[in-house]
């Protein structure tokens, strides 16, 4: 079963662009190391929770959008060698000028337990 990688991002909706491009600049470099495939979804019905939700999730301020993202990968390994290629090689630099605030990014490495297609 193959291997994912989410991500929630905090982004001021007026770089909804800006943002795109930088994910089309970056599936190349996924795609080199191995990922099967990669989405990029801007959140359109986001709502607020009582508890817990997606906003507080990344301390979503005025003027901002959360992205919800994922990369599948066919397996751990090829995830953690593409991660690790991060410090090595220097085309990722080439992409550090996020147009949102990597600080307040929201990620982890999941283990799939279920996958149902059509």
């Amino acid at each position: 079963m193959t291997y994912v990688s989410g991500f929630l991002s905090p982004v001021p909706t007026d770089n909804k662009a800006k943002y795109a491009e930088h994910a089309r600049k970056a599936w190349p470099l996924f795609e080199e190391y191995g990922a099967l495939s990669m989405m990029e979804a801007w959140g359109d019905d986001v709502p607020e929770g009582k508890h817990t939700d997606f906003r507080k999730a990344v301390a979503l301020e005025d003027g901002e959008t959360v992205v919800l993202s994922w990369l599948i990968w066919p397996d751990k390994e090829t995830a953690a060698k593409c991660m690790a290629s991060m410090e090595t090689d220097a085309r990722w630099q080439e992409l550090m000028d996020m147009p949102f605030d990597g600080k307040r990014m929201v990620f982890g490495d999941f283990e799939p337990i279920f996958e149902g297609r059509a």
